[in-house]
């Protein structure tokens, strides 16, 4: 149905070209929503390094926190248009799920995200085990997490692939649960609807 291959390679490469070109999408169709999702992680991964500086003062830390909600709520929806697109594929393929097709217990567009944490976490993590400045225990620590890392990422690669295969033969069927997010909901955040009441 869609390449897992092309899925990782994509992080990867955004990833390298990220650090060190403007954050931009090149690519359309499906890679342009899986992209759209790996930059949100992207910026969101970043923004949280700042968070966490104890030299960053309390505005900056605020303005820091807004953009975290931002970017992640861009992340969980860009998730679930990745499914979207997913489960409009096969309709248009006409893969009609068998009457036993079971439910997985994350979604495409859910494995697709956790695989672009991986590929951040790989590419900090090689930062880390290539410092020069640092001690031998503390590359060793690196390259040993290193090791751990890419066989999750190997894993989670391969247990995709066969959600997809599944899915586009009928074994499995894609139901999507919207998530719902309420802390940016000016309805559903009793914080800003409270405040909104007051400010009237």
């Amino acid at each position: 149905m869609f390449d897992v291959a092309q899925i990782t390679t994509l992080q990867r490469t955004m990833v390298d070209r990220w650090h060190s070109e403007e954050v931009f999408n090149p690519h359309r169709d499906f890679l342009h929503l899986v992209c759209e999702q790996h930059k949100f992680n992207f910026l969101l991964w970043h923004e949280e390094d700042i968070a966490r500086s104890p030299d960053v003062g309390d505005s900056r830390i605020a303005a820091v926190k807004r953009a975290i909600d931002g970017y992640n709520q861009q992340r969980n929806d860009a998730i679930e248009r990745i499914d979207d697109f997913l489960l409009r594929a096969l309709a248009d393929r006409g893969v009609e799920p068998s009457a036993s097709a079971r439910l997985n217990t994350e979604t495409p567009g859910s494995a697709i995200d956790r695989l672009s944490i991986l590929a951040l976490r790989l590419y900090h993590m090689q930062e880390q085990a290539d410092r020069t400045d640092a001690t031998p225990e503390h590359v060793k620590r690196s390259l040993d997490k290193l090791a751990i890392l890419r066989v999750q990422h190997e894993d989670l690669s391969t247990a995709l692939g066969e959600l997809l295969a599944d899915l586009s033969a009928g074994r499995k069927r894609l139901k999507i649960y919207r998530q719902f997010k309420m802390y940016n909901d000016p309805q559903l955040n009793p914080y800003l609807y409270a405040g909104k009441r007051l400010a009237g």
